[in-house]
């Protein structure tokens, strides 16, 4: 069963957004941009390499450049466990 997006967050894992520049495969000469965003581990980035590996083998636009940055959302120490609530009014 897959992960939660706060399972993953809670084991380090942060929101990483990549830009991939590359080349039009009829129009070298034109740039085009794709965005890409998935849960990772930094500083190692598996998922992120993963998919540039695969746009190289099997997408025919060629990588012109790669930006990415990546976002820790949340940390185990920020996460408390709620045992009760009290509303005042």
């Amino acid at each position: 069963m897959p992960r939660t997006e706060i399972e993953l967050m809670l084991d380090g894992y942060g929101l990483t957004t990549a830009e991939m520049i590359y080349r039009m495969p009829d129009y070298q000469h034109v740039l085009n941009s794709f965005l890409w965003q998935e849960y990772d581990l930094a500083p190692d980035y598996p998922k992120l390499f993963k998919f540039i590996e695969f746009w190289q083998e099997e997408i025919e636009g060629p990588l012109h450049s790669v930006r990415f940055t990546h976002r820790k959302l949340i940390s185990p120490g920020e996460w408390r466990n709620v045992t009760g609530e009290i509303s005042l009014h």
